[in-house]
């Protein structure tokens, strides 16, 4: 930093409208900034955004005797490792959605004639929309709120996307709560779900039926949906009051279709202990919570010392699943219809490039596997070295997440076909996605195969730490977002981030108390269906896109991502956030609304009303914080509309950026002589 800048103690610069507007243009014609070189090319003090007038991050302030304010500044924490980064990305970012929703679409959409429309809107809506968040970050160095200080008007998007990311850490637990739960029964032969008998069976339990007439329930294959969501789970038709034997002698497919799986029955009368509807919550599985206190116990100790904690157990977590699955791939393709499975899951059908389905399920799928809109990569971006090369790590983590995706598929069809052949019946009544696979479909499969605890336990602890780091590192980006805007002068600016990480995991656990009841499921899927739907995150993904390119400037932003990488990104990059991804993020999501249809349940369950219009609450308590937000700043500034406007679009600088220019730049930046008052931040709306 310049001498004038130490002498003063100025922190972080609010600029004039006309210098930083004009600034890249000024320098080098709309070029980057040279690069200033710095020891270990750090991310130095890098601080900005947060509650109150002014503030920082460890909440110190300072007055000066001309009346400005001046911010003591605070180093922010970074990776140990770069690889750190990667890992953590990849442990968010690649998750249950991979394993259990991708291969169901690609051998729904076509088989390998998917792939033509999912890799095309890779490259112009997931890359750039991923690129585009964590280059926000570690550019801004501010979680997903404070980063968006680069436009103050829109901090809405921020706030939008902590509200999602809430949601989504309170009831996407619930998935590793019932993997634990398969888990620990696992240790037992024969499993429990593979046999009748049991407390929890009804009259209608059989385990031989589908080889003469399939089990509709079982066989009926999952309906798509915006988002990763519950599909038909369970058997669509209420037990009969017949006895086993009446059944058996009776070969007719009528009756035979009222007969209940054993493992259909243990996942919804001994797992889920299923309800009448929403409005039936019924009692507390005591059992269930003890298994989601061992959840967010194991959650809280992997994240809550930061990204020094969370660096290193992702390598396990992360990587872990990885080894599963090629085990899990080796020993699928020795067994039976193993081949059948494959090719089925790859056969092109080229009719299906010509269905809109096709398109609109590869675009929902992409933004919600790549974990768009949600603010963790943000967060995870803002702990970056300031000249790390993200750009090369967006095309890197793309290229894994979507490489797991199609790996993935090998492994679960493989025992698909393995599961059809056995059962003497055709893949498509076996094909299953979501939680149907994870804990109908997959168990079943694994209790035809010898040593069948040993696949079920290993199935589901991958399952487990599959979900587990998308889990923690969620919450982390949760904590970045609040630790950045806590208020410093007030109690809660001087909370340890320990604290801040227990009261969300409790406030996250009394939340889901609800979803370990009888009626917990209604409750998961409401959550599941609307506050993280494709509609949310095709909502926030788009304003992004339009803020960052036409708001603050598409080529504004491109300079500053040169003046960290040390050279100019591919155009096409700011064509996607200018014009191509607004414009498939739009299209997705009117097809998303004009093709809304009421929420079910197994398709027989319909929603009461008032149930649909919590799950709208959850929905627009997330979408409406934009526009609320740009409302509220545009009422509350004084003068005309076009002095607010260019007022609470002028970036809030961060001392890093300072830094990190050349010298003779740093003095247009500082505050004209004579400055009686200095704002350094804006409030958090």
């Amino acid at each position: 930093m310049s001498p004038e800048l130490e002498e003063t103690g100025q922190g972080d610069i609010s600029l004039p409208q006309l210098e930083a507007g004009t600034l890249s243009e000024e320098e080098g014609g709309g070029s980057a900034h040279p690069l200033v070189p710095a020891p270990g090319a750090g991310p130095g003090c890098g601080e900005g955004g947060g509650v109150g007038l002014p503030q920082t991050q460890d909440g110190a302030t300072a007055g000066t005797g001309n009346g400005a304010v001046a911010v003591p500044a605070l180093e922010r924490e970074t990776w140990t490792r770069q690889m750190d980064f990667i890992m953590s990305c990849v442990g968010f970012a690649v998750g249950l959605g991979n394993v259990w929703r991708f291969p169901y679409l690609c051998y729904k959409n076509g088989g390998g004639v998917f792939l033509i429309p999912y890799m095309l809107i890779v490259f112009i809506g997931g890359i750039p929309v991923f690129f585009l968040e964590i280059a926000l970050g570690q550019f801004m160095k501010q979680g997903g709120v404070s980063a968006w200080n680069i436009a103050p008007l829109f901090k809405g998007l921020g706030l939008a996307s902590m509200v999602i990311v809430f949601f989504c850490n309170t009831y996407y637990i619930m998935i590793l709560v019932w993997g634990l739960y398969f888990l620990v029964h696992s240790f037992t032969n024969p499993l429990p779900w593979a046999t009748c008998g049991h407390p929890w069976n009804t009259l209608n339990c059989t385990q031989d039926f589908r080889r003469t007439c399939h089990n509709r329930s079982a066989a009926q294959p999952a309906q798509p949906s915006s988002a990763v969501t519950p599909s038909n789970l369970h058997s669509s038709t209420p037990p009969l009051n017949l006895s086993a034997v009446q059944l058996l002698l009776n070969n007719s497919c009528t009756e035979t279709e009222s007969l209940r799986s054993p493992v259909i029955e243990f996942w919804e009368r001994k797992v889920l202990r299923l309800s009448g509807g929403l409005h039936e919550p019924g009692d507390i599985s005591w059992e269930m919570v003890l298994c989601l206190i061992a959840t967010w116990v194991i959650v809280y100790f992997c994240m809550w010392k930061g990204v020094k904690s969370t660096g290193k157990v992702v390598y396990f977590t992360a990587l872990f699943p990885y080894l599963v699955l090629v085990v899990l791939l080796a020993h699928g393709v020795t067994l039976p219809g193993a081949l059948d499975g494959i090719v089925y899951y790859l056969k092109p059908d080229w009719s299906k490039l010509g269905e809109a389905q096709v398109w609109i399920d590869a675009g929902t799928q992409i933004f919600f596997s790549y974990a768009i809109g949600l603010g963790a990569l943000t967060a995870l971006g803002s702990y970056n070295r300031f000249h790390n090369n993200c750009y090369q790590d967006a095309f890197v983590l793309a290229l894994i997440n979507s490489g797991t995706s199609f790996f993935a598929g090998f492994v679960v069809f493989s025992v698909l076909g393995f599961m059809a052949a056995e059962q003497g019946v055709d893949i498509s009544k076996v094909a299953e996605s979501g939680p149907g696979l994870a804990f109908i479909a997959y168990p079943k499969a694994v209790t035809l195969m010898p040593l069948a605890p040993l696949w079920a336990a290993l199935f589901f602890f991958m399952l487990l730490i599959l979900g587990l780091d998308s889990q923690f590192v969620g919450v982390e980006g949760l904590i970045t977002g609040i630790m950045d805007m806590l208020p410093p002068k007030y109690v809660l600016g001087s909370l340890r981030r320990e604290v801040v990480a227990a009261i969300c995991c409790v406030i996250c656990f009394l939340i889901d108390m609800s979803m370990v009841t009888e009626g917990g499921m209604y409750v998961f899927q409401l959550f599941d269906y609307y506050s993280a739907s494709g509609i949310t995150l095709l909502w926030q993904a788009f304003w992004e896109c339009v803020v960052i390119a036409w708001v603050y400037g598409a080529d504004r932003f491109m300079d500053d991502v040169a003046r960290m990488i040390g050279y100019q990104p591919l155009p096409y990059m700011k064509w996607c956030w200018s014009y191509i991804t607004p414009c498939v993020c739009v299209g997705v999501f009117l097809f998303h609304v004009v093709n809304y249809k009421p929420l079910t349940y197994n398709t027989v369950y319909t929603y009461p009303l008032w149930g649909e219009l919590l799950g709208w609450a959850l929905a627009l308590s997330s979408m409406l914080c934009i526009p609320l937000t740009v409302l509220f700043k545009l009422l509350r500034s004084n003068g005309s509309l076009r002095e607010r406007w260019q007022h609470l679009t002028t970036p809030v600088w961060g001392r890093h950026h300072l830094e990190y220019l050349a010298p003779e730049s740093e003095a247009k930046l500082l505050p004209p002589a004579g400055t009686k008052n200095t704002h350094l931040f804006e409030s958090v709306i």
